[in-house]
């Protein structure tokens, strides 16, 4: 049990932080989706280097050309702004708007603009720290650590929105739409249900390992229960339930998509773990440890299907995690960047707003102005396919990033 505890201890605490309504000296709940940013009084000014950008190199065999020529090429006309975007969240910094552009006009040429905008941060990196504080006191040394600190959060928001741009840009590759912001459909056809968008589900289960996608079946049998075989009937859900599940889904994609990792690495030089001491009652208790927040989250009756997990099959990836030993699961449990847990926060706020939350004086949640959505329980089984692929991105990502321009803490 000593694993599952580290398990439980750990496996939001990195994002639950930001995630809490603090009423007073109440206990924390995990009442919203995002919190104001941290940049919010940040006076982020556009630099003329961020509008000297070049895609091209010799090392991804692009023609070298000047800025000049490629921003013309990304006109206002030429970049699809009067079409539906291609991701909920909009990007604000310089270097996001550049990268959206890209997006939309060239995606292949993305993986080149973000080397060179990571080149160009790091550059700015190291000219702020090799830059010596003034010899003198007072206002004038407030003066420049207030400069310092600003253009640091400039750089983590444009660092944040390159994260974003490379997710978006993976879902694109795979030919799978991102869901767009949560809102009730004006077709008679679909009676105000949200989910107007396709299935997708063959597309998003050729993302992942066929270990992986047993455990992904597995958390849709927790969250839908006996229903998720049936993805017609619709039901009145809470937006603010529904928007839990989702974040969550995104961090247990991004934990299953690190685990999986190094379980397919060790399984390719074949030196997994022989044999399995534990019996399979403990092996769900991990898979029901890694979906905490949903426990916070409450869904609605007919989703939770009255907590049977029937549906749970053993599964050799959730065996192998609960060979780890409790230091190991922790570590693995836990999001790595700052950036990366504002990503989580701000794509689910901007695919689902920001609810009003109220709190009782007891510490509890008013639900009385709690929004409610009709939504078929196949359209909740997208949302929920679509985090947990959004999750496994974002570790991607941030981990190639990180090999660039190095921001993870050890």
């Amino acid at each position: 049990m000593e694993t599952v505890a580290a398990f439980r201890s750990s496996s939001f605490s990195s994002l639950s932080y930001n995630w809490v309504a603090r009423s007073g000296p109440t206990r924390p709940n995990l009442v919203r989706f995002g919190s104001k940013s941290l940049l919010a009084d940040a006076c982020i000014q556009q630099r003329s280097s961020y509008n000297r950008i070049q895609l091209g190199n010799r090392k991804v065999g692009i023609v070298n050309r000047k800025c000049t020529a490629i921003r013309a090429s990304l006109r206002p006309s030429d970049s699809g702004s009067s079409s539906a975007p291609i991701a909920p969240l909009k990007l604000e910094s310089p270097i996001g708007q550049f990268l959206y552009q890209i997006l939309v006009s060239h995606p292949h040429l993305v993986p080149a603009a973000v080397e060179q905008q990571l080149e160009q941060l790091q550059t700015d990196r190291d000219a702020e720290t090799e830059k010596e504080e003034p010899s003198a006191s007072g206002t004038e040394l407030v003066l420049y650590r207030r400069i310092a600190e600003l253009k640091a959060n400039e750089r983590k928001k444009a660092l944040e929105e390159i994260l974003y741009a490379l997710v978006v840009q993976k879902f694109m590759d795979a030919n799978v739409p991102l869901i767009p912001t949560i809102t009730p459909s004006a077709s008679p056809k679909n009676s105000g249900r949200v989910d107007t968008w396709p299935s997708q589900e063959e597309k998003l289960e050729g993302l992942h390992s066929s270990e992986a996608y047993e455990m992904i079946q597995n958390h849709l049998a927790l969250i839908l229960g006996n229903r998720l075989s049936d993805s017609s009937s619709v039901a009145q859900i809470s937006k603010l339930r529904v928007g839990q599940v989702y974040a969550a889904s995104v961090m247990y994609g991004y934990f299953l998509r690190r685990i999986d990792q190094r379980f397919q690495l060790e399984k390719t030089v074949k030196i997994l773990p022989q044999g399995n001491e534990y019996e399979d009652a403990n092996i769900q208790q991990v898979i029901e440890r890694s979906d905490e927040a949903l426990r916070f989250a409450q869904p609605h009756p007919e989703v939770s299907s009255g907590g049977s997990f029937g549906g749970i099959k053993p599964s050799r990836l959730r065996t192998y995690v609960m060979s780890f030993d409790g230091e190991t699961l922790q570590r693995y449990a836990t999001i790595r960047s700052k950036e990366a847990i504002s990503i989580i926060e701000k794509h689910t706020e901007a695919l689902f707003g920001r609810p009003e939350i109220v709190i009782t004086p007891q510490g509890t949640v008013d639900s009385s102005k709690d929004e409610t959505i009709k939504i078929s329980f196949g359209g909740l089984s997208r949302l929920v396919l679509e985090a947990v692929t959004f999750g496994s991105f974002l570790w991607d990502v941030e981990s190639y990033v990180d090999s660039r321009y190095h921001f993870v803490a050890n």
